[in-house]
């Protein structure tokens, strides 16, 4: 049984491919029900699907622990305390409200791995092409997500300008683009320590995203005879070493 499960997880194999992007849907949907609930005040039906959500996140990481070779290595990652933290928020929402967002890491470390990365160039052209464009989006993306969250945790109960995720969203923005319109501030050193560091990291990465737009495309060929990687889409010899490459093309540019 172990085996059969490590399978879904790691395998080729069209239901292993079915499980993974069963995880990536549910991860999405557990990010989608943290966002909607900002909106509105956690009555019982909200409590009782924040325990359903808790309950199979808890299962899904027990199976994960279950299989894994290197149950202290995992226990070491970041994303596993997000998804220890997040189950507690589920469950105990009284004790972490709020702190869901935290499972967004955890699609990140999903889209990171091997197995779904070659999976989602497999089965989607543009990522294909453009995997470099596609993780810098992403990499962006999570960041604004879980520094939105970070605001919205840490000030929703003290800062009356910051009610719901997209006043949270509105101010890391601003601050992420130096913007700072100034009609939403985060008061006191917790505030302004997260400001700064929307501010750095989250330039640091709209920089990499830019970069990776202008830059001449690339395409990823392994020279067989020097191990360069990136090549010119319409490259016939490696500018490294000079030898003969055969880069395979769908005629798209």
């Amino acid at each position: 049984m172990r085996n059969k499960i490590r399978a879904l997880y790691m395998g080729e194999s069209d239901a292993a491919h079915r499980f993974r992007y069963a995880l990536l849907a549910f991860d999405i949907l557990t990010i989608l029900f943290v966002i909607a609930t900002s909106f509105s005040q956690h009555g019982p039906v909200v409590e009782a699907i924040d325990v359903i959500f808790g309950l199979l996140i808890l299962s899904e990481f027990g199976l994960r622990v279950w299989i894994s070779r290197n149950r202290m290595r995992l226990f070491t990652r970041l994303t596993t305390l997000a998804d220890i933290i997040a189950i507690g928020s589920f469950l105990a929402p009284l004790a972490g409200e709020g702190l869901g967002f935290l499972r967004v890491l955890r699609t990140l470390r999903l889209l990171h791995t091997y197995h779904l990365g070659e999976q989602l160039r497999r089965d989607i052209p543009y990522i294909r092409r453009h995997a470099d464009v596609a993780l810098a989006v992403t990499n962006l993306g999570v960041f604004i997500f879980v520094m939105t969250g970070l605001v919205y945790a840490t000030q929703y109960r003290v800062n009356p300008e910051i009610e719901n995720y997209a006043d949270a969203l509105y101010f890391t923005v601003t601050a992420l683009t130096t913007t700072g319109f100034g009609d939403i501030t985060l008061p006191g050193t917790v505030g302004r320590m997260i400001s700064v560091l929307v501010m750095l990291f989250g330039i640091t990465l709209f920089l990499r995203l830019v970069q990776v737009l202008f830059r001449p495309n690339k395409v990823r060929c392994e020279c067989e005879n020097c191990g360069l990687i990136l090549h010119d889409a319409d490259a016939v010899h490696c500018k490294h070493c000079g030898e003969i490459m055969n880069i395979k093309t769908e005629g798209v540019v």
